[in-house]
């Protein structure tokens, strides 16, 4: 931020709050298109006869590309322009999941729901969030990133059911035509009501009393996040965040949101039941997460994670016995581990921040969230391949719960040393146009 404030009386109802609404659409349209596959493994495998771990192998390439264009995109949003980039980003998860209609090759399958819905859904992924917070709000930007997280939540809740009633009666294809016209609403949308900053609607941020004209910085943003990740493999604390991260994601994204439902699928549960239960685990994933980032304003943030990790450990381990009872065991299953879903991510940000300070927290945090994706990756990967050499995703469930425990002992161990303070350099600016 820069030159060129004055005082400004806000309007009753900020446009700051209509920038979110869209974003919270924008980003539930995206979790949405990111958990799409897993409702599309068993009707691929049905009528092109791929195995398990080759539909897996390119949701695994999308999911890593999720987390790997996270610490760029910030860079991406400063040279383009964020409502751009986001609409661009939407038309081409629109363009990408319509024609995915026409697939006859494992490589079209590949292309389209890999490489190109990977790269549109990291796009509008939770760095937009945090930089559409960072430049909207002066306070409240907690509560609002907890809303905008909460999103991936919901997009599960919203889609996946959804997803799941129109593969097992209209077709696979009906599913990602759907997909494609969501993403083709909101396209314009995205570009007729996001702006860059409030000062282009002449107001300051909520909670401020100026209006501050931004000041674009001009140094390469793609080698400011290298830089970042150079000095960040430094410290200890850089490699024991990513390292829990990295199980983290393994045993959500990458196991359970990919593998739950054909998991019940093998024990005779209909996918729509079955995209129930991630559903349920959305709703109370929402309640988790809200309530741990209240938690951690007040309690260590170690501990915090240290339960989560842990307790989400125990109820991987006995998800194969829930299969047994599973009117009973997958409900309570769906609630104990929702509840812990994506709980980790305040703990984590604030971990970050204290260890790397407020200027490079954020895009430390983006790098250690790649860590997560690829976490997410290769359990996607390797669970598929489980069950394709086993008929069976026992040893993969298990395998997660036992790395949770671990992951609950190193969480423990952040924040003891010295923290390596990282000095971000000084960048060039030049008043944004």
């Amino acid at each position: 931020m820069g030159a060129g404030t004055a005082a400004r009386r806000t309007p009753r109802i900020h446009y700051a709050f209509a920038v979110v609404a869209v974003a919270f659409v924008m980003l539930i349209a995206a979790a949405g298109v990111r958990s799409s596959p897993t409702v599309l493994i068993q009707p691929l495998e049905a009528q092109f006869g791929w195995s398990p771990a080759l539909i897996s192998a390119a949701i695994a390439l999308n999911i890593g590309l999720f987390g790997f264009v996270g610490p760029f995109a910030a860079g991406i949003f400063e040279r383009f322009g964020l409502r751009r980039t986001l609409a661009g980003a939407l038309a081409l998860l629109a363009i990408a999941s319509s024609c995915s209609v026409f697939m006859t090759q494992a490589w079209q399958f590949f292309l389209c729901w890999g490489l190109m819905i990977g790269l549109g859904t990291g796009s509008v992924g939770l760095v937009a969030g945090a930089t559409i917070v960072n430049r909207w709000f002066e306070t409240n930007r907690g509560t609002m990133m907890g809303v905008l997280t909460a999103s991936n939540a919901t997009g599960q809740l919203v889609f996946l059911p959804l997803f799941a009633w129109l593969v097992s009666g209209p077709g696979w294809r009906t599913e990602v035509l759907f997909i494609g016209a969501v993403c083709a609403v909101l396209a314009p949308l995205a570009f007729l009501v996001l702006r860059e900053h409030p000062s282009d609607v002449d107001l300051p941020a909520y909670g401020a009393s100026e209006v501050v004209v931004p000041v674009r910085s001009t140094a390469n943003p793609f080698a400011n996040a290298l830089r970042a990740l150079r000095d960040g493999t430094r410290s200890r604390d850089f490699w024991l965040l990513a390292g829990s991260f990295f199980i983290c994601g393994a045993s959500t994204n990458g196991l359970i949101g990919t593998h739950l439902i054909p998991a019940c699928g093998d024990h005779g549960i209909p996918e729509v039941r079955a995209a129930g239960l991630l559903a349920a685990m959305g709703v109370f994933d929402l309640i988790g997460t809200t309530a741990s980032g209240w938690l951690s304003d007040r309690f260590s943030n170690r501990w915090l994670l240290f339960w989560y990790y842990g307790l989400r450990g125990l109820s991987l381990i006995f998800l194969p016995e829930a299969f047994g009872f599973a009117l009973i065991g997958l409900p309570a299953f769906a609630v104990f581990y929702g509840l812990d879903w994506i709980a980790t991510v305040p703990p984590t940000v604030k971990l970050a921040t204290t260890a790397f300070g407020r200027e490079r927290g954020p895009m430390m945090f983006g790098w250690i969230f790649t860590a997560h994706q690829i976490g997410a990756a290769c359990a996607a990967f390797l669970a598929g391949l489980v069950r394709t050499v086993s008929s069976s995703y026992d040893a993969a469930f298990v395998t997660a719960g036992a790395l949770c425990i671990g992951a609950a002992v190193i969480v423990l161990f952040v924040g003891r040393a010295s923290p390596l303070r990282l000095v971000p350099p000084a960048p060039a600016t030049s008043p944004a146009p």
